[in-house]
């Protein structure tokens, strides 16, 4: 199986965190979980004129809906599961938060837990003929670059400077000692977020938290529960089971055990 990441250009990159590329034809297992992890993307399948939703249905006989080819995937609450056949050919577009806005003139909210065919918003049969039309990922990631940038039509790809500061707060400080740090209300700060992130503050803030979590896991970090617990920035170890549960599906003892290839994706035997 291939997998490959790419920044965007200069233009781009404000707004728009990684292209992906992936093309995993004979993989021996059916489904996957994947992780939340905060970003709206949108996914691309090059392979197939259809996506697969699985929704959180975890059995391998579990019914599943053909979706469109080309989805824009909101910020979810918790994992969705993905079936194997979608990952043939297929490419993506993380959008950093408060990156999507600029593009489609949506607010990133309308998709919180949906995914949406992207025809609806921008007419993709042009863009998935040019994308298979390439012959290596690096053109394709060139391409898409190309179209992206396009698109724009001189446009800026900004993102708003009050949005960017209010998330890199959210890091370390509560939804409350955001707000009087940037001067404004709770009320306009969930606004902003919701607006431009698709989630909560408070939510944002326990994905941000339940991530870092996942990263220390998957690099092989010491298992010093407690220690990692407060370290991920929750109160105790049984908030940072909680949490990790509710967001994955399985305790932080099962998922440190499974060293899968990739950290936000765990295989459904």
């Amino acid at each position: 199986m291939l997998y490959l990441e790419r920044k965007p250009s200069p233009p781009l990159a404000d707004c728009i965190r990684a292209f992906w590329y992936a093309c995993a034809p004979d993989l021996a297992h059916g489904r996957e979980r994947v992780h939340p992890t905060g970003a709206l993307q949108i996914v691309i399948n090059l392979a197939a004129d259809r996506l697969t939703d699985c929704g959180t249905d975890i059995g391998e006989e579990a019914p599943c809906r053909e979706m469109p080819g080309a989805l824009i995937v909101g910020a979810r609450s918790r994992y969705e599961v993905i079936h194997m056949r979608d990952l043939v050919e297929i490419m993506g577009i993380v959008f950093l938060p408060g990156g999507f806005a600029p593009w489609l003139r949506h607010r990133a909210d309308d998709f919180f837990q949906q995914s949406v065919s992207l025809d609806a918003f921008w007419s993709t049969r042009q863009l998935v003929d040019r994308l298979r039309e390439q012959s290596t990922p690096t053109l394709k990631f060139a391409t898409l670059d190309h179209l992206l940038t396009e698109r724009l039509r001189g446009r800026s790809a900004e993102r708003k400077p009050i949005v960017k500061a209010a998330l890199a707060d959210l890091r370390h400080n509560s939804v409350r000692g955001t707000a009087r740090h940037l001067e404004i209300s709770e009320r306009r700060l969930h606004q902003l977020i919701r607006e431009d992130a698709g989630l909560s503050p408070k939510l944002w803030g326990r994905i941000h938290r339940f991530q870092i979590a996942v990263k220390a896991l998957h690099r092989g970090a010491d298992t010093h529960w407690k220690q990692l617990a407060l370290d991920c920035g929750y109160y105790d170890q049984s908030h940072f089971t909680n949490d990790f549960r509710a967001f994955s599906g399985i305790d932080p003892t099962t998922y440190s055990a499974m060293h899968g290839r990739w950290r936000n994706h765990v295989i459904i035997a």
